[in-house]
């Protein structure tokens, strides 16, 4: 079957728009002018469309692909509000900085941390040996009748980096003027993360051939999931 059917571009300029908007901070508009640079004449109305229309395909086949998550987690939430309403942006990364799931809920209690966990069971593909979590009290209802066996731990500081993974999203949310829908908060979160999880190389962990040779792999990786 192919992808693009009855889209009037090539696949190649159709799949550069669609990874430099979950990649950068770069807005439809800014991304029009980068190909109209190119002579590449598109409208931001047609780049925002194979946004919505290609982004949960490549996410899936990049989440089929990957490479598995590390066995300690940490989890939070953060809330975002939504045409006036409150919700929650639920999060959990692995001990080298990957997004092994995000998911919008209207609330924050026992119900919805069960359901978190149930989803975080299924994208980790297991049991994690140790989840740490903050201090609310649904995390610990969820622990105790999802994952008992796990370590779970909500030290002070400890789950920092989940905390701090929630700014590119703060980020963008500000570069958007704010999320318009809960449907469409939760398809950009989930493309950025299977993008953002794509590149995320530990740069400033290996010499710079060695990020080199993995940066290529990446976009072949890229290239495969958007073909």
């Amino acid at each position: 079957m192919n992808t693009y059917k009855r889209h009037r571009f090539p696949p190649d300029i159709i799949s550069y728009a669609v990874w430099r908007y979950f990649r950068l901070n770069l807005s439809h508009r800014e991304i029009e002018d980068l190909l109209a640079e190119r002579g590449v004449i598109v409208s931001r109305e047609s780049i925002r469309l194979w946004c919505i229309n290609f982004s949960a395909l490549h996410a899936r086949r990049l989440k089929r692909k990957h490479r598995g998550y590390g066995d300690t987690v940490y989890i939070d939430e953060v809330f975002l509000k939504i045409n006036g309403k409150q919700h929650y942006l639920w999060r959990v990364v692995d001990q080298d900085g990957d997004v092994v799931d995000a998911y919008l809920q209207a609330k924050r209690n026992g119900t919805a941390a069960k359901r978190f966990f149930r989803r975080l069971l299924r994208s980790h593909k297991g049991e994690a040996r140790k989840i740490v979590t903050g201090k609310l009290r649904s995390y610990g209802v969820a622990h105790r009748e999802l994952i008992p066996e796990a370590i779970h731990s909500a030290k002070q500081y400890e789950n920092n980096c989940a905390e701090q993974s929630h700014e590119p999203t703060r980020v963008r949310e500000r570069g958007m003027r704010k999320f318009k829908s809960v449907g469409q908060a939760q398809r950009f979160v989930t493309a950025h993360a299977a993008v953002s999880n794509l590149f995320n190389l530990g740069r400033h962990l290996v010499r710079a051939q060695h990020y080199q040779d993995l940066r290529v792999s990446a976009f072949n990786e890229w290239s495969r999931a958007v073909a």
